[in-house]
Formats: structure tokens, C-alpha cells, sequence
């Protein structure tokens, strides 16, 4: 058997969960030394009797099972001890054992990590700020995460999407299992840009008390913690929770005294010294000169680009193919707007994409654009309604560039 087959039969043991997973880890030195372990070998860690059962049931269906559907979904799986396991997730008191990754793996001890979080509910106004901050944050070079449920999550990866740089979405179920289902554009284009990460294995389903484990790695994982939006109790009150216990910094927008909206955040401010911030530019100065190479060269986007990127909305995918009159009554766009509109290697694809359907490798081929910018790129011409992905994952583009 693979090493990584013990992992996950550790780690799928029913009511083990991850604090006692470490403990068994830390009495038998391995997870295949665990797997071999005789009844009286598990005596010593006085294990709940049905805990103990289950220790005991050296059946590997369960573990296949989830090895399949990784290798099916395209996951990676990272164990505790492997080299690249962030040390922020290993100081925090219960890390996670396995997580599963769809997308990017990043280095999270050499990223100015900013863990953006809020309502589900939340008015329209914290929305707007929330993907303001998402695209403020990821543009001057900090890697945003949050989860990925409707209201500020939804919003802060939204705007850090628009801002053309990677996104990290922490989730309570499977990487596979999409929540909310109006969301299903969101998981894929932060895959393409970015990674979802959880620590359930792929079919998981997202329940109500895997939220409170998960918020724990969402901060775990970060320098700080952002609140939009909240209310005095709730979910965004347990990452803050979880963030204090693990000394992160905090941080909270101040709202108007007469909005309901300012309960919690006002709150975070006056009780729990969150500090005040009012644009992403504040959160990015308290962490320059400690990643210098990651914050003090990146330009803000001009505010004219910003406000043209904010302002396109995408309800939901575009994934029909389009109609054959479609191409004639494309929108057409002025020279003089393309430049505030687009990046450089987005008009690039634009032009590419013109007049034929292209998948990302022939992209590359005909731009000369590397291959990690051209996803990118793509996925943020998704996002605004620009390009459209066809069968056979061919990109189309939905608009013509004036001569």
C-alpha cells in the first residue's frame, strides 16, 4: 500500500477527528504504524469505544474510494508531514491532517495572506466594499482567501478575481461539492486562477458544523483577518474567535452608526482593538516590509481600470454555445477603450480568439504569453462576460476589438 492510502485511512476513522488523529500520530510515529496497531497498542490513548472500533477496522474501501476520486478530480492531497505543509497551519492548536487541493499550491508562509470574511446577508453596500477590498488586497500583491458562500465571501473572491491575480477559497465540504449551486462559476474560475481547499475529502457535503472547524484553517492560514460585515455573534465572530487564539492581526471596516450593518464590525474596533481600515492600502502597509518582494513593487490599478473592472457583473456562467449570428452582432470596442478596459494580455487573447475557438495551450502558442498568465487572463475575461468557453474547453471571444 501507498503511504499516502494510511493517511487517509487515518484521517477518515470516524470521530477520531484532527486533534486525536495527532495524538495517534504522535504515539505511534506514522500513520502506516497506526494502521498496524493491535487493540492494546490503542489502550494506552483511552480512545471513546466507538472511536476505538473504528482505529480498529483495517478495511481500505474507504481510502480507495477517496485515492480514485482524487486522481479523477486532478486533487492534490497535502499531509502533515509533508515539507510543504504551511507552518502557520502547524503552530495553530488542531492543523488539519490532510488537505485537498484542486488548483495551485502555494507557499503560504511566503504569502501576505489576508483572510477576507462576513454575512451571508449583508447589504449592498458591504458587498460593494467587500469586492473592493478582494481586488484592492490581491492587486497590491496579498493573496486573498475567504470562502466562497454568497455575500462577502462571494464578493471579496470576486473582486480579487477582476484584479487578474490568484484567489484562495477555503471550504466546510468536497472541493467537488458546490455551495451555493448559483456559485458553481465561482468554484471553477478560482480553480483556473487560484485553489480551493478543504480538509474533507472530495463528496463531503457542505453541513453547518463543518463551518467552524473550517474557519479555523481559513485564518490559520493568513497573516490577518478582515471583517466586512457581521453581527455581534455568528460565523465571522468564530473566525475572529479562532484568529485571536492564534495571534493574527485583525482588522474591521467602520460603517455608519445607524446601519445595522455596523454592530459587529464597529464592535471588533471599540472591544477587541480590530484596526480600523478603510481601503485595502491600509492592511498592505502593516505587512511591506516583511514581504517586500510580494507588496513594495506592485502598482495600484488605476482608478479608472479598477472602476471599469467593478463595474462588470456576471450573474451567472455564459456556457451555450453561441448562436452562428451571434459573431456579427458582437459588441464592438473603441480603441480608445480598450486600454481601461483590458490588460495588455488580455487584449492579446481578445485578438486570438477573434475569429476561432482556441484552447488555453493553442493560446499560448499563438500569443507567446506563458501559460500561467493565459489562465489567468482567461478567467477574468470569463468573469466579465467577455470570452466564452465552448466543448472541448475552447475559448471564444464574445466581443471584437476596433481596429
Amino acid at each position: 500500500m501507498a503511504d499516502l492510502e494510511y493517511w487517509l485511512w487515518l484521517t477518515s476513522r470516524k470521530g477520531l477527528g484532527p486533534v486525536g488523529a495527532l495524538a495517534v500520530l504522535d504515539h505511534f510515529g506514522s500513520p502506516e504504524r497506526a494502521y498496524y496497531g493491535a487493540r492494546a497498542d490503542y489502550e494506552v490513548l483511552a480512545l471513546p469505544p466507538f472511536v476505538q472500533s473504528s482505529v480498529l477496522d483495517k478495511s481500505m474501501d474507504e481510502p480507495n474510494r477517496i485515492l480514485g476520486d482524487c486522481d479523477r478530480l486532478g486533487l492534490r492531497i497535502m499531509t502533515f508531514q509533508d515539507a510543504d505543509y504551511p507552518q502557520r497551519l502547524r503552530q495553530i492548536g488542531d492543523p488539519p491532517v490532510v488537505l485537498y487541493i484542486k488548483g495551485k499550491t502555494f507557499r503560504f508562509d511566503e504569502e501576505a495572506a489576508v483572510a477576507v470574511v462576513g454575512m451571508r446577508k449583508c447589504t449592498a453596500a458591504s458587498r460593494t466594499r467587500a469586492e473592493r477590498f478582494g481586488m484592492e488586497l490581491a492587486a497590491g500583491g496579498a493573496l486573498v482567501v475567504s470562502g466562497i458562500a454568497e455575500g462577502i465571501d462571494s464578493c471579496a473572491v470576486m473582486g480579487a478575481l477582476k484584479s487578474g491575480k490568484p484567489v484562495v477559497s477555503m471550504l466546510a465540504g468536497g472541493v467537488d461539492r458546490i455551495f451555493p449551486a448559483e456559485n458553481r462559476y465561482l468554484y471553477e474560475d478560482v480553480a483556473a486562477a487560484g485553489a480551493l481547499i478543504s480538509e474533507y475529502p472530495p463528496g463531503t457535503p457542505h453541513k453547518g458544523d463543518h463551518f467552524k472547524p473550517r474557519n479555523r484553517i481559513l485564518s490559520g492560514l493568513c497573516l490577518g483577518v478582515l471583517a466586512i460585515e457581521c453581527e455581534p455573534t455568528g460565523g465571522t465572530m468564530l473566525t475572529v474567535n479562532h484568529a485571536m487564539e492564534q495571534g493574527r492581526d485583525l482588522f474591521a471596516v467602520p460603517i455608519g452608526l445607524d446601519e445595522k450593518a455596523a454592530r459587529g464590525t464597529n464592535q471588533l474596533i471599540r472591544d477587541f482593538k480590530a484596526k480600523l481600515v478603510e481601503r485595502g492600502e491600509d492592511i498592505l502597509t502593516e505587512y511591506v516590509s516583511r514581504f517586500p518582494a510580494k507588496l513594495a513593487g506592485q502598482a495600484a490599478l488605476p482608478p479608472a481600470v479598477a472602476q471599469a473592472r467593478m463595474s462588470v457583473k456576471r450573474d451567472k456562467p455564459v456556457r451555450e454555445p453561441p448562436r452562428p449570428e451571434a459573431a456579427a452582432s458582437r459588441e464592438v470596442v473603441p480603441k480608445s477603450q480598450q486600454k481601461s478596459r483590458f490588460t495588455d494580455d488580455e487584449l492579446a487573447i481578445l485578438a486570438a480568439t477573434a475569429n476561432t475557438a482556441l484552447t488555453a495551450d493553442e493560446v499560448v502558442e499563438k500569443t507567446g504569453i506563458p501559460a500561467k498568465r493565459v489562465l489567468s487572463a482567461l478567467t477574468m475575461l470569463q468573469v466579465g462576460g467577455t470570452v466564452e468557453e465552448q466543448p472541448g474547453r475552447r475559448f471564444c471571444a464574445l466581443v471584437k476589438l476596433e481596429d
